[in-house]
């Protein structure tokens, strides 16, 4: 495509020559002649004046000699964009394949794409231009938007909702039964998980992430959120719209979370508690009481995160610390007896 075409897709402007050919996106250090790049972080400024490519998408304010620019007021959305643009084809619609088990009574949207190896359960409702890659697994009475795209191995259990352009991951897996037992003297008797999930629009669920069915009720991930690879959320937790979570963390049963959240690497989020709006838990973070509206937190148990900067400067020097303490206290216990002495 022409530079000027990308900039109509994504609302740049193009500043040197507009007609000039882009055939793919690149790195700036690996970009040639053909290829278009793009620079977020400031501090690569200065690779401008030596990359090959052809473009390189910009903020505004940004200039550099003999070099054709993308003027973009967020670089790096447009950059998923134009990848988006030059590298991701259609898919072709293919039906229902051979060696996929359908039940008859499954009800299914206009160019819908089975692959060999799935199943679809009893009463399920598969959405328009939705693909099952092979092995996805589909229990009875589940249902799904339009757009979704379940990878290989994924697998939604029985009355889960999916709502449009969802995508699950490999292996990611719906509505698993919720860690819940009673005791029973010295044993344990297993509470029936006879809840649901659900999952808004636009949500991504990465691989091998497991998202429980609620107990009694239902467990729901708000629209537009992301969820990395190996992350679990507990039955009948409420995760709100926007929601990040990076890989390996977790959020335990009954919590809830507000809008535009994001939990770091290894975060953990206690039980039955309520997350506020705009909250941030840097990684390997334990979160376990209620949070207000507009943090950033770090540290287990979490505080804000420029008290846990000054208590972490602190951590690596207590073992010197404790030997100043234990010679202050000495020469303050000298320094008493002494006084007493001379009374």
């Amino acid at each position: 495509m022409k530079l000027s075409e990308l900039a109509m897709a994504v609302g740049g402007e193009v500043v040197g020559a507009d007609d000039v050919e882009i055939a793919a996106v690149a790195t700036i250090d690996a970009a040639g002649p053909e290829d278009i790049t793009f620079i977020a972080n400031p501090k690569y400024l200065a690779k401008l004046n030596t990359t090959r490519a052809a473009a390189i998408i910009v903020a505004p304010g940004v200039s550099a000699t003999g070099k054709n620019l993308l003027v973009c007021a967020n670089p790096y959305l447009a950059y998923a964009r134009i990848v988006a643009v030059l590298h991701v084809k259609a898919p072709q619609v293919r039906g229902v394949m051979a060696g996929a088990w359908v039940a008859p009574d499954a009800v299914l949207g206009t160019d819908v794409t089975i692959y060999p190896g799935c199943y679809v359960g009893a009463g399920v409702r598969i959405g328009a231009r939705t693909i099952l890659y092979p092995g996805v697994v589909l229990y009875d009475d589940v249902s799904l938007g339009a757009d979704c795209l379940l990878h290989a191995g994924a697998v939604v259990r029985e009355a889960c909702r999916l709502g449009d352009r969802v995508i699950l991951q490999p292996q990611a897996v719906i509505g698993a039964d919720g860690f819940g037992f009673a005791p029973d003297g010295a044993r344990y008797y297993k509470i029936p998980q006879i809840g649901s999930v659900v999952v808004e629009d636009d949500v991504e669920v990465g691989a091998a992430t497991c998202i429980d069915r609620g107990a009694l009720g239902e467990t729901r991930i708000g629209r537009g959120t992301k969820l990395d690879n190996l992350v679990q959320v507990g039955h009948n937790a409420r995760v709100g719209e926007d929601n990040i979570f990076a890989g390996q963390a977790g959020i335990a049963g009954s919590t809830q979370t507000g809008a535009h959240c994001t939990f770091g690497g290894q975060v953990a989020v206690n039980g039955h508690i309520t997350v506020g709006n705009n909250v941030t838990v840097a990684g390997k973070g334990g979160l376990t009481n209620d949070a207000a509206d507009n943090q950033v937190l770090a540290g287990f148990p979490t505080m804000p995160i420029g008290d846990w900067r000054k208590s972490a400067l602190i951590y690596n020097n207590l073992p010197d610390l404790r030997k100043e303490i234990r010679g202050l206290k000495k020469r303050l216990e000298l320094l008493e007896k002494n006084i007493e002495e001379n009374k």
